[in-house]
């Protein structure tokens, strides 16, 4: 799909999983630094009040002046100036503990649950790829990113607990095109701290794979889905980089982490783009120029 000729259209991915401690926010921060280093330019929007991937990322949440909370909460706010540049093609939409109030905030307003997507529709212009970290719950922040996004891609570990909670979101996806954004569909699932030689985890991928292949021929958001390859392996440099305010790529280039998103990230975003468009080397130049913080 093409957007203006030849230039690729903006994806929107919200990655999501209502349980905590699966792989998320490390997925999402690494996932978008390997489709930057690639040639992508992206935007990751930190949609959780833990405000993870904002530390995750090197930034501070309590010296952000602003955050993604008032460019929900507030439609004048100026989008460009919350944005924060991280390194060449990747930026940052930071989050705050304050972010936890806005689903209360939010609760009264009739445009609530479309407030996400006009805020990005301010603030993403320059990027080929929007992904958001969202909150491990199904509330208001995550109803708002559904509506926001094209794309969902659900972080989870290869268990059978997770099977049940892979069908709730599944069914929460399903009941959002119905009601909010018809063109909303589910990606895939990204495997985490996966190991590969059990047999709890063979038979788990073998029931998702089995399951997103029998909806092929289903009218549901998930009948494109599958299980994408490579799994990420269980890295204890995985572990380590977020306490440095690193990705694994700054970290432990080298590690197995590192190569598993690298690949991962062939895999949904296809190749490297063979030169970077204009507005993908103006946003590289502005992160190059950009004082340190």
């Amino acid at each position: 799909m093409t957007e203006h000729g030849s230039r690729p259209a903006q994806r929107r991915i919200a990655l999501l999983n209502q349980k905590g401690g699966v792989g998320k926010t490390t997925t999402t921060v690494n996932l978008a630094a390997a489709a930057a280093e690639r040639g992508r330019s992206v935007l990751l929007v930190d949609l959780d009040p833990q405000a993870h991937a904002t530390l995750h990322l090197g930034v501070d949440p309590d010296s952000t002046d602003q955050s993604i909370y008032d460019l929900i909460l507030d439609p004048e706010t100026d989008a460009a100036s919350i944005v924060r540049p991280i390194k060449a093609n990747l930026a940052l939409i930071p989050s705050q503990t304050d972010l936890a109030a806005a689903e209360q905030e939010l609760a009264a307003a009739p445009d609530r649950q479309h407030r996400l997507r006009r805020a990005l529709d301010r603030a993403a212009a320059p990027y080929d790829i929007v992904m958001i970290d969202c909150p491990p719950s199904l509330g208001l922040l995550t109803v708002g990113a559904l509506a926001a996004v094209h794309e969902v891609l659900i972080p989870m570990q290869a268990h059978f607990l997770a099977l049940q909670g892979v069908g709730k979101l599944l069914e929460t996806v399903r009941l959002m095109t119905v009601s909010v954004n018809p063109a909303l569909r589910v990606a895939g699932v990204v495997l985490c701290m996966h190991d590969a030689t059990t047999s709890l985890a063979q038979e788990v991928v073998a029931d998702l794979d089995a399951y997103f292949e029998k909806a092929r021929d289903q009218n549901v958001p998930w009948r494109d889905a599958r299980v994408f390859r490579p799994a990420i392996r269980r890295n204890i440099k995985l572990a380590e980089c977020p306490s440095f305010g690193q990705t694994i790529f700054d970290y432990a280039p080298a590690a197995a982490g590192a190569a598993d998103y690298r690949a991962l990230a062939g895999a949904i975003f296809g190749p490297a783009p063979a030169a970077a468009p204009p507005e993908v080397r103006v946003v590289a130049q502005a992160v190059a120029t950009e004082p340190a913080r």
